[in-house]
């Protein structure tokens, strides 16, 4: 069977292109988790960082006795920001802590979901959290052999506390939604929160 990794890394090139930086993070009892930055001047000066490390295993049920080695959901996370306008290279860590929450505290990440650092995801950053969006637009999935499952390629919106709080109580679909009716640039890394009321 192919070593996945090797795949995802592969896919990420094929869709963003050369890595301009990449680090690695190790916390005790997990996988090695990569982040690679990729810097696409393209695009508006797009600053795009991608977890590596996070697909090696199948995302387990929380509730399951016993996890499945090859079947079960297969992610990376994906988080886009404009450059130049915050140190958000200090990103790296939170967003490795984020990518071993599966295998650390046994979560499904997927769409919809929210996932808290508890602290902000650079410094000075307005956001401690992150919203989980529909995977297939930017980096298409990737299929694996069977019986392994198709590896998405997760979008992260940041989210303020208030934003994550509305979110909690009227979902993620809602918030979204007034993101757009309000025009909101969610890659902006120093934006406010969107008017609530």
């Amino acid at each position: 069977m192919a070593d996945v990794l090797a795949l995802v890394e592969a896919r990420l090139r094929t869709a963003l292109g050369e890595p301009d930086a990449r680090a690695a993070v190790t916390f005790l009892g997990t996988d090695r988790i990569e982040v690679l930055r990729f810097s696409d001047q393209a695009s508006g000066g797009i600053v795009r960082y991608a977890t590596l490390g996070m697909a090696a295993q199948p995302m387990a049920d929380p509730t399951a006795v016993l996890a499945d080695p090859l079947r079960g959901p297969r992610a990376e996370l994906v988080l886009s920001v404009r450059a130049g306008l915050a140190d958000t290279d200090k990103v790296l860590r939170p967003l490795a802590v984020l990518a071993a929450s599966p295998q650390v505290e046994g979560v499904v990440v997927a769409p919809g979901a929210s996932l808290d650092v508890g602290e902000p995801l650079w410094p000075g950053a307005p956001f401690t959290s992150v919203l989980v969006a529909e995977p297939g637009g930017l980096v298409d999935d990737l299929d694996l052999e069977e019986p392994l499952d198709p590896v998405q390629f997760l979008p992260l919106l940041p989210m303020t506390p208030n934003e994550a709080a509305h979110k909690r109580v009227h979902g993620a679909a809602e918030l979204q939604e007034r993101w757009l009716n309000h025009g909101t640039d969610v890659r902006d890394p120093l934006r406010s929160s969107v008017r609530l009321d």
